[in-house]
């Protein structure tokens, strides 16, 4: 990936709520040990061996820095701004040069085929059109590239955890930047147009019952 393939697009189209920003900023940089513990076994397996160029769509604080060696450069698609400040504090302590591009993964303003790596971390959940961004990832991967997440989906249907996730929808929604618990985000990705996608589906034991049920995967350009 060269600089001329990594153009931005005019404008981010995401707009930041003055509370709900910030509040995400400290929740996730505060419970973040606490989520990375629950799911790092899940992560290190789909995030190995990336190459020394990564596109991260929503990295956040930068929970996911931890799986980029040293040196690695990270195109960091963030449109959340209360969340830059944090995130470029944790690269400079991991090592980690940091290109970060205030766009929404729908419109990253990537060249196509310029990736040879995406990631995403609960990222999917709070997209505006998780079909489009899909359709964006296969864009700028190149042929043989990879596209690795971790994402939290819906409970099957009659189960409690299921339940409780049409219950609290909306305040969980509002609260986390739009998030939804109700996305079958695993026939998302195989009905994507990957050539091929390796998927796994577990459940977490924590107090955050709505997030408990996830999804790890690979999908192949």
């Amino acid at each position: 990936m060269t600089d001329n393939d990594l153009r931005l697009s005019s404008a981010s189209g995401f707009e930041t709520h003055a509370a709900r920003g910030p509040f995400n900023a400290a929740f996730f940089s505060v419970l973040g040990p606490y989520i990375e513990w629950n799911v790092r076994r899940h992560k290190q397996r789909v995030f190995a061996r990336l190459p020394s160029t990564v596109v991260e769509l929503g990295p956040g604080v930068g929970a996911n820095l931890r799986y980029l060696r040293p040196g690695t450069t990270l195109v960091a698609v963030e449109p959340n701004r209360p969340m830059h400040r944090r995130l470029r504090a944790a690269a400079e302590r991991r090592g980690v040069r940091l290109d970060l591009r205030d766009q929404v993964a729908e419109h990253t303003g990537l060249a196509g085929g310029s990736a040879d790596a995406v990631i995403s971390s609960l990222v999917l959940c709070t997209v505006t059109d998780p079909v489009g961004v899909l359709a964006e990832v296969r864009r700028i991967l190149r042929p043989g590239g990879t596209f690795r997440f971790l994402e939290h989906v819906a409970a099957r249907a009659g189960t409690p955890t299921r339940a409780l996730q049409r219950a609290l929808r909306r305040p969980w929604a509002w609260t986390f930047e739009g998030c939804s618990c109700e996305r079958d985000l695993a026939g998302l990705v195989r009905a994507a147009g990957f050539d091929r996608v390796d998927l796994e589906t577990y459940r977490l034991h924590s107090p955050f019952v709505p997030f408990n049920t996830q999804i790890a995967g690979i999908a192949y350009a």
